[in-house]
């Protein structure tokens, strides 16, 4: 692959992923969970299903302890997480949504489910099936961080 071909794949990738995130956002928004920004929806992502602490978190998102401790007080004042004790570990503190927390992970989740549908309609049911394949060889486990 020539160095033009590599950025133009560099760049459509970014702009999928870019608009996906938006497209995600904006369906939650739609849903009735106001004030949420994607960087919720990337925290969900690791906190869902058995909760995290904020040092998991942070590292799931590639910021400070701090920054992800910050998300966490935001997260809890809205509504969507609450703070548990550890189960193994009494130091530390458990990070898990709460019911409204889990109706935004669904939420999310449908408009996902709308968004590719849309790429569906452009690519084919197949063509999405060889996206998602060819994408799980390249990013089989990758955490999913917000890029802004």
């Amino acid at each position: 692959m020539q160095n033009s071909d590599a950025m133009a794949l560099t760049a459509a990738l970014l702009a999928a992923a870019g608009g996906l995130t938006q497209r995600i956002n904006e369906g939650v928004v739609a849903r009735g969970f106001e004030g949420v920004r994607p960087a919720h929806g990337f925290a969900f992502a690791r906190l869902a299903p058995d909760g995290a602490t904020v040092t998991d978190l942070a590292v799931h998102l590639g910021v400070t302890k701090q920054a992800a401790s910050q998300l966490v007080d935001e997260l809890v004042r809205k509504g969507y997480a609450e703070r548990r004790p550890h189960p193994v570990d009494a130091r530390a503190r458990l990070v898990v949504l709460t019911e409204a927390g889990w109706a935004c992970t669904r939420a999310a989740e449908a408009a996902a489910a709308e968004a590719v549908g849309a790429w569906a309609d452009v690519l084919g049911e197949d063509g999405v099936r060889a996206l998602l394949d060819g994408l799980l060889r390249v990013a089989p486990n990758g955490p999913l961080r917000p890029a802004w």
